[in-house]
């Protein structure tokens, strides 16, 4: 596609005499939501950070846009500097202030601006994480298991959230995941890693919101599950514990 914000092709990835990545080719349009499933060590991870810019591939092309960021399981605040000034780190000047409480505002911590990184709760500390990676507006935003570390109810409403600001400010969005309905209820499109390359590749033509229990999202569910190698027939107790093990 030629208005393609991420364009990766031909990417291998080694890591002694182990290739992780082999021949993979991905595009990403503008305000799509790509999640990517796969079990741990398939590469998940790599693909993200090769997106990033933190790491190189050893063969191929990866073409991203400047404007990108990333954010991570652990939400990585400075502890020496408040709320907004975690937001706005980087950017310099009294212009920064204004962006920076907008974006609070829109993360629900309007109130948080002054406070320490040390007083937030978890989720919290995950809220501000996503207010300083939206604060730069950017054209690409990289999701690294940023709900793995949430206790069940916070995990649902971080869900609901980051849908609601990608919807609203439409970066393309990639989301390295375990959790099989959480892509299934988040993305536009799911990828299956496996064995260096893409195992199922399809759209979630599903209207939004969505729900678990919807016909389509079940069948989706279970042409994931086979694809990470799991019985449709005995599905774990939960997607994200068999997956992540």
């Amino acid at each position: 596609m030629s208005d393609a914000v991420v364009r990766l092709r031909g990417i291998r990835k080694d890591f002694g005499a182990k290739r992780v990545l082999d021949g993979i080719d991905l595009d990403v349009a503008p305000g799509e939501f790509v999640a990517l499933l796969g079990p741990s060590g398939t590469g998940k991870t790599t693909l993200l950070r090769l997106l990033s810019g933190l790491q190189r591939p050893d063969a191929g092309t990866v073409l991203v846009p400047r404007a990108r960021t990333v954010v991570y399981q652990e939400p990585r605040l400075v502890q020496a500097r408040r709320v907004l000034a975690n937001v706005t780190i980087g950017q310099r000047g009294k212009a920064a202030r204004g962006p920076g409480l907008a974006a609070l505002a829109e993360v629900g911590l309007a109130d948080k601006a002054r406070s320490w990184p040390a007083t937030l709760s978890g989720g919290e500390a995950q809220r501000v994480a996503l207010a300083r990676a939206l604060v730069r507006q950017p054209e690409l935003l990289l999701l690294d298991e940023p709900f793995a570390a949430l206790d069940a109810l916070t995990r649902l409403q971080m869900q609901q959230l980051v849908a609601e600001l990608c919807a609203r400010h439409r970066p393309a969005v990639l989301l390295v995941t375990h959790d099989v309905d959480e892509a299934l209820l988040l993305a536009d499109r799911a990828i299956v890693l496996r064995d260096g390359g893409f195992a199922l590749d399809r759209r979630i033509d599903v209207p939004r919101p969505r729900d678990r229990d919807d016909r389509a999202v079940i069948a989706h569910r279970k042409d994931y599950l086979a694809a990470l190698g799991v019985s449709p027939d005995h599905p774990p107790r939960s997607t994200h514990e068999h997956v992540d093990a």
